[in-house]
């Protein structure tokens, strides 16, 4: 009796999201935490932050994050669309307090970095540099 050929059916690998790869929920939360850890003793960037307590502020930047890279709609869902631009209207973000907030988040970025493969650490980097150059709206004082 002679075998007959095996079919091997292809099966898709399920892509993760960005959001699942650098390790979801758990790292946005440290990512803004540390960033926020940053900012509070910044006191040419604080100034930029309206509430006394930063708490609500972090859970917003996380959300937001959390949603841009690829994980829940939350975001969205309490806020409405995120007008990234419009949102910050109200504030004079000149090139130096551009500066020191991408000092923050690249310093918290950092904290993660050990786990995340460098194409992703990179990608993350690249968006924070372009959205913080899209936000200034003053010159210096």
């Amino acid at each position: 009796m002679s075998e007959q050929p095996q079919t091997i059916q292809a099966r898709a690998v399920p892509q993760l999201s960005f959001y699942e790869r650098v390790g979801g929920h758990e790292t946005f939360v440290r990512l803004v935490h540390e960033f926020y850890l940053g900012v509070a003793d910044d006191e040419p960037l604080r100034e930029m932050y309206p509430e006394e307590d930063l708490g609500p502020a972090e859970v917003r930047l996380r959300m937001f994050l959390e949603q841009y890279f690829g994980g829940p709609g939350t975001y969205s869902e309490q806020r409405g669309h995120p007008r990234l631009r419009m949102r910050h209207v109200p504030y004079e973000v000149t090139p130096t307090q551009r500066d020191r907030w991408l000092h923050h988040m690249f310093a918290a970025i950092a904290t993660i970095s050990d786990q995340m493969e460098p194409q992703d650490e990179e990608f993350m980097r690249t968006y924070m540099l372009n959205a913080a150059h899209s936000l200034v709206n003053a010159l210096e004082p």
